[in-house]
């Protein structure tokens, strides 16, 4: 009897444990798309992706995120992740920043990585919305051959699905793929497929369950720059004296199709046309209004090859290294300037003092594999935090310059994979007391008044040595 009793505890536990699983999954959110409209950029070195979701709440309960799925190859790339909502209509129209974070799900096929878009209200049954989304990839186009000669044209491997990759029901699809020319060698069909000049489109395609893929690829001509600056070491320098000093020190290289045989100057400068169609010798670097003091240097010395516009707007220095770049070739240089403090060194409500300035790297178009930004203080400023509007890696250290007496604290912020959606301001705050800016100018009156004092003892005191008495 004992046991009979036993058995049917088991029996109910189980029975009502099921019953409850069953109605959590009834009730669970069930979400679809109703079109997905999938525009991606190929015609530079760095991927931009543009998706337009319409998403509808298809299940009985609210919903307060949208899940996005990235296969293994392009999550490994992923620079940036944004998202916003439409609101309005027409001239109306407005996009309102969403909140994305990496989410885990072990029910993903095949390793795809899941990141949930947070809606900015719930969405109730039978309701929709539309969310656009940017993305941005790296290191995703493939030189293919690897290796060409100073005359080749450079060919390259976009590797991607015809379908969206997403843990949803999609009603309707479409992707298109822009190319930077019509010189297209091959390219994946999956029906429907079109080409219309330089762009490739996919679809309409209709009811693909969830985490459907159908991959492509597309062969084609890319001939811009492929800098890539494998390291950047930007340092700031705040000096309350009434200026900002920046040097960034850049390690670059060009990283498409790899250079073979021997290149010859005189077929470079006398047929540019056909000859270095891959590689680069100019690039452009975006800088601040009211710049100052401007050089452009390396190991050997300055580099006179540079041309500096300056407007009320913005400056632009065009740069040109020593030699042209060909594929796997590298040039090391250091650019400086300075900047008026007053533009970019300003005061809080609680009396910190904070800088404002640009993250990421000024040059046009250039993917950066590693950048550190160096914010170096004032000596005597204490409790230093940083503001940036994404992770980053940061910790403190100090720097000894001339005159310094405990050194400067020095904020140090690290990313890698940046891109120039990164170029966005970010804020160092820190606590100082302006008794320190008579340091430097004391010390250096102490050591005048030392000088002079070891003068006049040295004048009065006699050294000679006489004869004694």
């Amino acid at each position: 009897m004992g046991r009979t009793s036993a058995a049917m505890a088991v029996f109910l536990f189980l029975l009502l444990s099921l019953l409850s699983i069953l109605q959590l999954v009834s009730s669970s959110p069930e979400i679809r798309v109703l079109s997905a409209e999938r525009r991606i950029d190929v015609t530079a070195p760095i991927t931009r992706v543009f998706l337009t979701l319409k998403v509808e709440n298809a299940g009985t309960s609210e919903v307060s995120e949208v899940l996005l799925a990235f296969p293994p190859t392009e999550a490994e790339h992923l620079s940036i992740l944004k998202a916003s909502v439409v609101e309005g209509k027409r001239k109306k129209k407005t996009y309102v920043p969403l909140s994305v974070n990496p989410s885990e799900s072990p029910d993903a096929p095949n390793g795809a990585q899941l990141h949930s878009v947070s809606l900015r209200s719930p969405l109730k049954s039978g309701e929709a919305t539309t969310v656009e989304v940017l993305y941005v990839l790296t290191h995703l186009l493939e030189p293919f051959p690897a290796e060409i000669s100073q005359s080749e044209p450079q060919l390259v491997y976009y590797r991607d699905s015809a379908t969206l990759l997403s843990p949803y029901h999609i009603v309707e699809q479409i992707t298109s793929i822009k190319t930077p020319s019509n010189k297209v060698e091959s390219f994946t069909r999956v029906d429907p497929t079109n080409r219309v000049g330089s762009e490739l489109r996919y679809g309409p395609y209709h009811d693909h369950g969830p985490y459907s893929y159908s991959p492509v690829i597309v062969h084609f001509e890319n001939n811009n720059p492929f800098a890539v600056v494998e390291e950047l070491v930007r340092e700031i320098e705040i000096s309350h004296w009434g200026s900002l000093q920046i040097r960034d020190h850049y390690k670059l290289k060009h990283a498409g199709a790899q250079h073979k045989g021997v290149f010859s100057r005189l077929e470079y400068q006398f047929k540019q046309s056909v000859s270095g169609v891959a590689s680069f010798r100019h690039l452009l670097i975006k800088l601040p209004p009211r710049v100052h003091s401007v050089y452009y240097r390396d190991e050997i010395g300055n580099i006179s090859s540079s041309h500096l516009r300056i407007d009320s707007q913005k400056s632009e220095l065009e740069i040109e290294p020593r030699y042209p770049l060909f594929g796997g070739w590298k040039a090391t240089f250091t650019i400086g300037y300075g900047l008026p403090l007053q533009d970019f060194l300003f005061e809080s409500h609680d009396g910190r003092r904070y800088l404002n300035f640009s993250f990421g790297c000024p040059l046009i178009e250039t993917m950066v594999d590693d950048l550190t930004v160096k914010v170096i203080l004032p000596e005597g400023s204490r409790n230093p935090t940083a503001a940036v509007p994404f992770p980053v890696d940061q910790h403190l250290e100090m720097t000894y310059s001339y005159l310094d007496v405990v050194g400067r604290t020095t904020v140090v912020l690290q990313k890698k994979n940046v891109v120039p959606e990164h170029n966005i301001p970010f804020q160092v705050y820190y606590d100082f007391n302006p008794i320190f800016m008579l340091a430097e100018p004391l010390m250096l009156i102490s050591a005048v008044f030392l000088f002079f004092v070891a003068c006049i003892a040295y004048v009065h005191v006699d050294l000679s040595i006489g004869k004694s008495s």
